[in-house]
């Protein structure tokens, strides 16, 4: 039987930092942000909205450079506790579609849908989908590449940024990569690339005119990458990452939430999403945490463990207002809300606890 091409999508998120704070305050909307260090500092800047870049701003630029670029643009430190937490609920949606999920940093990952049904089987329609609902649950945007491999899949997320994405076919592969600057293969830095310069081999194209041997007589162990990189072969898997040790749900909302009822409504639909996805991986949860941010950027978070498996038929009204009794639910607007289940354990496939009220 033969082996099906694999389907690649990269998902990368757009100034995902500058993002998270255009987000978080509003006022920062449309305007050229800079997180990371001080213009009257010695920093470096981390990452910048797309408004900053138009400027010629770029990540690892002296933020005294970015300052004598754009004056006016804010300047703002970096917030990894809120930047983690974003990370943490794209990812959380990324296993709502594939448990084959590689994170390669806070903004970025990629996703094996070889197998996945969904979507007819489209990894295209499948990005679309995700893409979606990053933007409708955090109020942020991703850019996504899709293809048969790695290398490719992370050049094509890059093609139509932002809030875009592109397809390499496996028709278009060779012919993609006999185009591409030699600079953006994956391994070639600067040393690597002057190297290749010197050797005539300016792009992919070049570089296949190199036999296997030649490349190991200049670029040893990386030589057997490039040659087969050359021809469109990237045979590196997608590794998925340990299981999680819990599994959250939360939603930034575009209107301020006020009423108590709306609030507690909300928390049960986001329970039901939390055990979908704690199901779907065969898992019980006896941990429930509760977030809320209020409109002002206050936050609390209150949890509760129960002796047994936390289902879906439990009366969870109840328990959401006990855990928030006393505080300012329903007096203060809510901006975010979240559910997050922990103390996870395997379903057992010869042990059920038997429920009462069946």
């Amino acid at each position: 039987m033969a082996i099906p091409l694999r389907k690649i999508i990269h998902i990368d998120m757009d100034a995902f930092f500058a993002a998270v704070e255009q987000r978080d305050n509003p006022s920062y909307q449309n305007k050229p942000i800079i997180v990371g260090g001080l213009p009257d500092s010695r920093g470096v800047v981390a990452t910048c909205s797309y408004e900053a870049r138009k400027y010629g701003i770029h990540s690892a630029m002296s933020s005294s450079r970015a300052f004598r670029l754009c004056p006016h643009a804010i300047f703002v430190k970096p917030r990894f506790t809120q930047y983690k937490e974003a990370s943490q609920q794209i990812q959380g949606i990324f296993y709502q579609y594939t448990s084959q999920i590689e994170p390669q940093s806070l903004d970025e990952a990629y996703l094996d849908v070889t197998h996945s049904l969904l979507c007819q089987g489209s990894a295209s329609r499948l990005a679309e989908k995700i893409r979606q609902q990053i933007l409708d649950e955090t109020g942020l945007v991703a850019s996504a590449g899709i293809s048969y491999n790695k290398f490719l899949a992370k050049l094509a997320s890059g093609i139509n940024k932002p809030n875009g994405q592109y397809l390499i076919t496996p028709k278009q592969g060779i012919g993609f990569i006999a185009q591409l600057p030699i600079g953006r293969f994956h391994g070639v830095g600067k040393a690597t690339e002057k190297k290749m310069h010197a050797l005539g081999i300016a792009k992919g194209a070049d570089l296949l005119r190199f036999s296997l041997p030649e490349l190991k007589l200049h670029f040893g162990k990386s030589a057997i990458f490039f040659y087969q990189i050359a021809q469109g072969v990237d045979d590196r898997p997608v590794r998925a990452r340990q299981e999680s040790k819990s599994i959250g749900v939360e939603i930034t909302y575009a209107h301020d939430l006020e009423e108590r009822s709306e609030i507690y409504q909300q928390l049960m639909n986001l329970l039901d999403k939390a055990l979908d996805k704690v199901f779907a991986k065969t898992l019980y949860a006896h941990t429930l945490t509760v977030k809320v941010k209020y409109h002002n950027f206050q936050q609390i978070t209150r949890s509760l463990t129960f002796s047994g498996p936390i289902k879906k038929r439990m009366l969870m009204l109840p328990v959401f207002q006990q855990l928030l009794e006393g505080e300012s639910v329903g007096q203060t607007k809510v901006r975010l809300l979240g559910v997050t289940l922990s103390s996870l354990e395997q379903q057992s496939l010869y042990y059920q606890q038997v429920d009462l009220f069946d």
